[in-house]
C-alpha cells in the first residue's frame, strides 16, 4: 500500500488493461481504505465508486483485465509479449493522461 499524495488514507492502485489490436488502453483502479474505490480512465476522467466489487465490474464489463492477472498465455492471446507493458508513471493526471493510451510497436 502506498500513501496518496491528498493525505486521505491509504490506498492501493492496480492497473487494468483493453487492448484494441497493439493499443493498449490502461485504467488505474484506485483502492481506498475506506473500501471505495476510483478509476482514472484514458479520458483523464476520475470514476467514483462506492466499493471495489463494483469498480472491478465496471472495469469487467468493459473489457478490462486486471495487470497482475495476466500470465504470458493470456497475453500472447492479445497480441502481444508480458514484457512489452508498461503501466503508465507519476501521479499527476495530465502527465498520466498522455500515457494511458499505448500503441505498441508492430511486430515483425
Amino acid at each position: 500500500m502506498s500513501d496518496n499524495p491528498g493525505g486521505e488514507g491509504r490506498t492501493r492502485d492496480e492497473w487494468w488493461l483493453a487492448t484494441i489490436g497493439r493499443t493498449v488502453i490502461w485504467a488505474r483502479l484506485r483502492l481506498r481504505e475506506a473500501g471505495t474505490a476510483e478509476v482514472f480512465d484514458s479520458d483523464g476522467n476520475t470514476l467514483p465508486y462506492d466499493s471495489e466489487d463494483s469498480a472491478r465490474a465496471a472495469l469487467m464489463d468493459a473489457e478490462f483485465v486486471a495487470l497482475d492477472g495476466l500470465d504470458e498465455d493470456d497475453a500472447q492471446a492479445r497480441g502481444f509479449a508480458l514484457g512489452e507493458l508498461v503501466p503508465p508513471q507519476g501521479d499527476d493526471p495530465e502527465r498520466l493522461r498522455g500515457q494511458m493510451v499505448q500503441k505498441l510497436p508492430t511486430r515483425h
